[in-house]
Parts: structure tokens; sequence; C-alpha cells
């Protein structure tokens, strides 16, 4: 690729065509997030309409499986319409993949639960979750080059950085109709209120599919297919190609990886963290995550704008750097003003599980097919769900299970007597209204916004950049589906399994952090810049 000056455009302002592609690509993207985040805002739910047939751990946890069942075939959902992108045209991508997605989520709505069809409630529900993923996965590359071969030299960053702010719009969008159904339908919720959101995408794949017919094709694209230059194989040249597949391994090792996991520790697994672990209320909880998201949701056009002028490169590292270093923090501090009683138990008392290893499972069932039912087992699935930390000492063989709570200690397992246990040494099963720093849980989850702003403001300018015209849509579509798919969808049930099995409940954040990590270091050593580079090459 060539270098061009990014002057060129600095004067260029937004005329009606700039700002119809903007707000038509991003209308669309933003309607296909809020479908996909209906399912991981109400998991809880969905965990006990169509899992209800496992123990309450195991559902949860399968739940969020399920959720994350979305995000393991977006990578192939990449293979194939970034293909299809790069041979037929980036508009008629982009209108199939949200006809598939819309069609999914409407059908969701519809969906009897596992009371009413048995087992076949669960298969259905993961075959329209790996629809989803289908469509996500052509979607975001789509959209995102579509933009950026419409934008002005030097204005890349800004224009991209729309689109960038479509997932934070879509997961405010889909908390803002879950809060607002909440209130019209009350205790009702649980049992069908929570099918209306699912239901009303009829109503915005109607809009948004009118809206994108109304586009033409990029440019970029009408000027390769005029010139019979595009690709015939785009899959061949992309990845089997050492010039191209460093810099697809570059891109997901060096960029997207750390990104994905700083995304979704930041806005999921926070609101995980809140609801599950801190047990606030859940009202609450989402609605300051809303606000959080509010807050955030500028930033992302702040930064992209920026990077057009210092670059990519430096404010995604910074971004990284500042989220691996103070993740640990902040989670910490949002147990402190989230549940200060909760706090104050886990420093006046923790708890021992002293057993035989023989006895004790890891507890990641994702099929729902393991029994826990040794004591242990038992004894840490309860410690857990009451958010009691605790540490394990290994038993001699066949020796009962003992657990110690400050100063108690119980032989064997009794739910009931580990129960009034848990509550006597002022563990709370849920958190005060009354004690819940609301100002400072919104400042720490802005900050993590802040940071999430940074690394994914300029991500979507960087990766266009990065590879070459005719196979640019299947380039950038992988490693962005695998770095956010892959090991940002899997870090919910990942981080929930790791404190099921640790004992502590900050031990999940260990797999984000180490991969931010990773990702700062490769990132640092073999990420251009690209901010400079000439898109029509």
């Amino acid at each position: 690729m060539t270098a061009q000056s990014n002057t060129a455009g600095g004067g260029h302002g937004l005329d009606a065509k700039e700002r119809r592609v903007i707000l038509a690509s991003s209308l669309g993207t933003i309607f296909e997030w809020y479908d996909f985040y209906l399912y991981g805002s109400l998991a809880a739910v969905i965990s006990k309409q169509f899992f209800s047939g496992v123990n309450e751990t195991a559902a949860f946890v399968f739940a969020l499986l399920a959720f994350a069942a979305g995000f393991a075939v977006r990578p192939f959902g990449a293979l194939v319409f970034g293909r299809l992108g790069d041979m037929a045209g980036r508009k008629k991508t982009f209108l199939i993949t949200i006809v598939i997605m819309g069609g999914a989520t409407f059908a969701v709505g519809l969906l009897p639960n596992y009371e009413t069809i048995g087992v076949a409630a669960p298969i259905i529900l993961i075959a329209l979750r790996l629809l989803q993923g289908l469509a996500i996965g052509g979607e975001y590359g789509g959209a995102a080059i579509y933009v950026a071969e419409h934008a002005p030299p030097g204005k890349r960053g800004a224009f991209t950085s729309w689109i960038q702010t479509t997932a934070s719009t879509g997961l405010l969008l889909s908390l803002a109709v879950i809060l607002l159904t909440r209130e019209l339908t009350g205790p009702a919720f649980d049992d069908w209120g929570w099918r209306i959101p699912f239901l009303l995408s009829i109503v915005l794949l109607g809009i948004s599919t009118w809206i994108r017919l109304k586009l033409d094709e990029s440019p970029t694209f009408q000027r390769i297919k005029s010139e019979g230059t595009q690709s015939k194989a785009p899959l061949t040249e992309s990845f089997a190609r050492w010039g191209n597949a460093k810099f697809v391994l570059i891109a997901l090792l060096g960029a997207v990886a750390g990104q994905g996991v700083a995304w979704y520790g930041g806005q999921f697994y926070a609101l995980f963290f809140l609801t599950q672990t801190l047990k606030m209320d859940p009202i609450t909880a989402n609605a300051l995550q809303a606000v959080a998201l509010m807050i955030g949701m500028p930033l992302y056009v702040v930064f992209g704008t920026m990077s057009d002028k210092v670059g990519r490169k430096k404010l995604i590292m910074s971004g990284l750097a500042l989220c691996g270093l103070t993740l640990f923090p902040i989670f910490q501090a949002l147990t402190l003003y989230g549940n200060p009683d909760l706090a104050a138990a886990q420093a006046r008392s923790q708890a021992v599980v002293i057993a035989d290893p023989a006895n004790c499972a890891f507890q990641f069932n994702p099929i729902g097919t393991a029994a826990f039912t040794s004591d242990c087992d038992k004894a840490r699935g309860a410690l857990t769900r009451a958010s009691v930390p605790y540490t394990n000492e290994v038993a001699p063989s066949g020796a009962t299970t003992i657990i110690r709570i400050g100063d108690v200690e119980l032989v064997g397992y009794d739910a009931a007597q580990l129960s009034a246990t848990i509550a006597a040494a002022g563990y709370p099963d849920k958190a005060d209204p009354a004690k819940v720093n609301t100002p400072m849980v919104l400042a720490l989850l802005t900050l993590l916004m802040v940071y999430i702003a940074m690394i994914y403001g300029p991500i979507a300018a960087m990766l266009v950049e990065l590879f070459p015209a005719r196979i640019r849509y299947t380039s950038m579509s992988l490693p962005y589906h695998i770095g956010n798919g892959w090991f940002g969808g899997f870090l919910p049930s990942v981080s929930f399994a790791l404190v099921a099995m640790s004992g502590d409940i900050y031990y999940g954040l260990w797999y984000p952090v180490i991969i931010i990590a990773g990702t700062f270091i490769i990132g640092m050593l073999f990420l251009p810049e690209t901010k400079d580079r000439d898109l029509h090459d």
C-alpha cells in the first residue's frame, strides 16, 4: 500500500451523501447489536426458561455458553460473508446479514420454553444463536469497510468511529427496552414479558432493511469491479499467502484479542459481576451501566477522530496498558462501593473447604449433564452463589468434607446449616440499596468505558487500512471476529468457571488481564501505524 497525505481532506466537511452512508450503516449495525445483546442481558431469565432441567449453577453456566455460542461461529460467518463481500460487493452482503439476524431474533421471542417442549427448546435456541453469530460475522466488516471506503483522506478514524459506537448503542437500546418492559409487565416479566424485546425486533428489521436498500455500492468496490481486479479466491489470498496472512495474525494477536476482552470485560462481565456476585438490584445495575454507556459513547468518536491526528497504534496500546493495569483495582472498588456489607464480610471472615480432591469437580458443565452431588461440590457451589471467598485445603483420601467459615466449622454439607452460618458471618443475600455508593459505582463503570473507547474507537479504521481492497472484507473480518467472538465472547463463562474453581471472586479477571498483556507486547513489537495508507490499493 502507498502512503498519502492525511491533510488532503483536512478541510472537507460532511456532505449529505456521506451523512447518509454513516447513518444507514450505523442504524443497521445498531439494530444487529441490539438483537445480539438482548440475549446477554437476559441470560439469567433465559437460563430459567430454557435450561430449567439442570441445577442452578449449571443452568447459568449453560446459559452463558449459549450466549457464547453466537460468538463461537462469528469467525465462520466472517469467512462466508467476507468472501461474499470481496466477490459480490459490500452492500449485497450486509443486506443478507441483517435479514438473517432479525429473523433469528424474532424467532427467539416465539420459541416455547423447556417446560413446554423439553430438550428441543435449548437446542432450537442455540441454533438461533448460531444463526445470529454467523450474521454478525459478516455484518461488522461490511459496515466498517463501507464507511471507510466512502471517507475522505484524513477522516477515516472519525467516520468509522461512528460504526464503533453502534455496539454500545445496541447494548444501550437493549437495556432500555428491557427496563421499560420490566416496568410494564412487573412480576410477569420472567414468565412472558422477556419475549417482548425480541418480538419488537421485527419492526427494527423492517426499518433497517429499507434504509440499506437505498445505499449505493462502495466506490472502491465499484472501481475494482470495473477494472476486473476483484479477487477470485479471497480466502486463499488472505490466509494462504504469508505476505497478507502475517498481518492477519498481527491484527488478531497484537490488537483485537486485547480489545475483545477489554470490551466484554468492561461491559458484560462488569454487569454480571454487579448482579451475580455483588447481588445488586438488576434494575439499578442495568441503569448504572446504561448511564456509563451514554457517557462513554461520544468518546468513541473523540478517540477515533484523535487517531486521524496522532495515529491508531498509540491510542490502542495506551488503552490496553491502562485497562490491564487497573482491572483488578476497579473490580475490587466495585465491591467496596456496590455492596459494602459484602466487602466487610469478606474482610472479616473467609471460608475454607477441606476435602478429598477426588470428590471435588471442576464445575464447568457446558451441556448440563454432570451432577455435582458430592459434599465438596455442593459446598463450593453454595459458597460461590453466596459470593463467599474460600480457599481449598487437601484432606486425606475418603475424609469427610469440612467447611470452615470464621470460627465455625461444619462437618459435611447441610444446606440449611451452611446458609445460616453464611448469614451469621455477615454475608448479605443482596446488596442494601441504601448503602450502594451510586456515584462511585458509576464513576468506575465510566472509567472502564474510557479505556474501551481508547482501544475500540480507532480499531475499525486500523483494520480497514491494514489490508488491500481486493481482499479487505475477508482479511479484516476473521481476526476481528476471532478476537471478539472467541477471546471476548467466552470471557463471561470462562471467568465464572474460574471463580467457582478458585473461590476468589476476582480470579476470573486473570483471563482478560493475561490476554491484554500479551496483546500489548505483540502490538508494540509488530503492529504498524496505518493512518496514512491509501485505501484504494
